[in-house]
């Protein structure tokens, strides 16, 4: 087991930190065994403790709290790939099990000249490689033969093995078998001339990890040229002897062979004694070139693959962290809290609240911290798909169930058998459909369009919607017996309006999130631009911030978001009472409230001919006058005039 902490979002984005056996604290201040430099990290933010083979994590009354996969916990015992959060940074808990029996060594490159080299060949020279040349030039005897099954059993052994670092250890285990080297290093690149991201080394003796030194000149002829090295009686070859690392570690001989793949070069093999009495011969350079020449591709193939799973890992870390639910208010703290009460059941759950309030985020917070996160979320939207394809969508069809089913199609309920199913929209299903889904929810079983025979499922349903079902129901719009199944457990999310102490923390995570995928420098939000966010309403809830803060990230030509580059629907608002507003937009609102006054009483309060005036829509001179508050300044203004012509503000 080796626990360690993989940072994935924060200041020290990409680091690796072990964990101790015993107990190590996580924050910013240095003291800590993990010490992150992070602002929004607390000083003494969290412990992590190990107990057997198990570790445990305990928030120490952090400012931001301690959240995982999404939760916040005050102590939660930690699982393989659980996902940590603490402020602005995040890091991955990874074990990982390794039953090696050698000590993995370092390597470390010398950077001084040889003069020359004692035998050089090219890989057309390899005679294991060319059996007609075997068999010609190399006698039949025993040698030949153990090296020949030598290297069968590398080829048979090295193309059985998926993992980089334990394809590395056997092969250099198996080189350790027939050819008399001390230590021995594998060195791979992205390509000629570029340097090496993975070194491995491993030594003879069990247990033992040294330093092995590798001359950067040897390894750049034999990456350059494609050729392998041997040099022999190093300690008294006048072409090898001025290289100081060889003469300090005692080296007596070495090889160094090249590793490619369609004449594509992807590392080397590097290999020396220190024992006088086992040199390297022209056999054992023929041999180990050999053995670069069957395993450069099953290196290669378990480099891209280690390659593959990290990169979907972190692909996977980043859609997580951008479907994660944000926020630190009460409100957000009992969500929180009813997600993990939930998630581990397998109930039915009805999320209810205002369109934009994160209905489908809770959605998968509930699937992530289940027992059916490994399996698929499959996120239907009830509303979107058209009410005559919905059916096929939902429940699939057999073909020739009707035309233009060509082909057998499983339905989403189907394919999410074992994982959990999102409706979103719910209330917007037509009656047919409602009476099916309801069948689903009792039997757990589907028929698919034109089939004949029920099949099994294994679901668990989510259900979401923006209206009132309990109305809809009394309006006979919604189906009774339905509700109540899928009115098991019951969530609503609260309008952002509700919970504005996390609007700083969502516009924080916004700037982040966007300031990245449009490719622009993340930006400090000014005291006005805050303020204003803070108090305004939002209509549009969550999902109207968003787009208001990548507006004005993308907008804004200064090194900060100021409010100019905010909508001008949060410019036009009366500032909080604490906030003193500047004096170029007081000056613009007032200027703004002029001339609709001015445009108002020339029109004699059609609001219809005022907008004409302005130039704007009456929609949009409406909006002005609500947001600006000039209803009664107007309705006073006007009220010796007569009636108001055009529609009231």
């Amino acid at each position: 087991m080796r626990p360690r902490l993989l940072v994935i979002a924060g200041p020290s984005k990409d680091a690796s930190i072990p964990l101790p056996d015993g107990e190590a604290t996580l924050g910013r201040d240095p003291t800590n065994l993990v010490a992150v430099v992070d602002p929004s990290v607390s000083r003494k933010h969290c412990l992590l403790r190990r107990e057997d083979n198990r570790y445990q994590i305990k928030d120490l009354d952090s400012r931001n709290g301690t959240l995982v996969n999404g939760a916040p916990v005050k102590e939660q015992w930690l699982r393989h790939g659980d996902e940590i959060a603490t402020g602005d940074s995040v890091f991955l808990f990874l074990t990982e099990e390794e039953e090696q029996v050698l000590g993995i060594s370092r390597v470390e490159f010398d950077e001084r000249r040889p003069t020359a080299e004692t035998r050089v060949i090219y890989p057309k020279e390899v005679v294991y490689l060319q059996p007609e040349r075997l068999l010609r030039e190399l006698p039949a005897n025993a040698q030949v033969g153990r090296n020949l099954n030598a290297l069968l059993k590398i080829s048979r052994v090295v193309h059985a093995i998926r993992d980089l670092e334990e394809l590395q250890a056997q092969l250099l285990d198996l080189i350790f078998e027939v050819v008399p080297a001390s230590r021995g290093a594998i060195l791979l690149t992205e390509g000629a001339g570029q340097e090496f991201n993975c070194m491995y080394a491993r030594t003879r003796q069990a247990g033992q990890a040294q330093l092995v030194k590798v001359s950067r000149t040897i390894v750049r002829q034999v990456m350059k040229e494609n050729v392998a090295l041997l040099g022999v009686d190093v300690a008294t070859s006048g072409v090898l002897r001025d290289v100081e690392s060889l003469a300090a570690s005692e080296v007596r001989s070495l090889l160094c062979v090249p590793l490619s793949v369609f004449e594509r070069m992807i590392g080397c093999i590097y290999l020396d004694s220190t024992n006088a009495a086992n040199r390297f011969n022209e056999d054992h350079l023929q041999l180990t070139a050999a053995v670069a020449g069957v395993s450069a591709v099953a290196l290669d193939n378990a480099r891209r693959l280690q390659w593959l799973e990290q990169e979907n890992q972190r692909l996977m870390t980043e859609i997580r962290q951008e479907q994660s639910l944000v926020g630190e208010s009460p409100r957000m703290k009992e969500i929180f809290q009813f997600v993990a009460r939930v998630a581990p059941s397998d109930s039915t759950v009805l999320i209810e609240g205002e369109s934009g309030t994160g209905k489908e985020l809770a959605a998968r917070a509930l699937h992530r911290n289940s027992h059916r996160a490994g399996k698929a979320f499959v996120a239907i939207n009830c509303a979107a798909i058209p009410e005559t394809l919905l059916e096929s969508e939902l429940f699939g069809h057999e073909r020739g169930a009707f035309t233009g089913a060509s082909v057998q199609k499983k339905g989403r309920l189907e394919v999410a058998d074992g994982g959990v199913v999102f409706l979103d929209e719910i209330g917007e299903l037509a009656p047919t459909l409602q009476v099916k889904l309801l069948r689903v929810l009792q039997e757990r079983e589907i028929e698919r369009v034109g089939g004949m025979h029920p099949i099994k499922i294994d679901v668990r349903l989510i259900a979401a919607t923006n209206r009132d079902l309990n109305e809809a129901v009394r309006k006979g719009e919604f189906r009774q017996d339905l509700y109540y199944r899928l009115n098991v457990v019951k969530l609503t999310m609260p309008p952002l309006r509700e919970r504005r102490e996390d609007i700083p923390m969502l516009t924080r995570h916004f700037v982040q999130k966007h300031a990245k995928r449009c490719k622009v420098k993340s930006k400090p939000v000014a005291r006005e631009a805050m303020a204003a966010l803070v108090s305004y309403d939002w209509p549009g809830n969550v999902r109207e911030l968003e787009n208001a803060i990548e507006r004005a990230l993308v907008m804004g030509s200064s090194d900060m978001l100021l409010l100019e580059d905010l909508p001008e629907s949060l410019m036009e608002q009366t500032p909080p009472a604490e906030m003193h507003e500047g004096k170029y937009h007081a000056s613009v609102k007032e200027l703004k409230k002029q001339l609709i006054l001015d445009a108002v009483e020339q029109t004699r309060g059609n609001y219809v001919d005022a907008a004409a005036i302005l130039g704007v829509h009456a929609n949009y001179l409406h909006r002005l006058i609500r947001n600006l508050g000039l209803k009664e300044e107007l309705n006073s203004a006007l009220r010796p005039r007569g009636k108001m012509s055009g529609g009231a503000a």
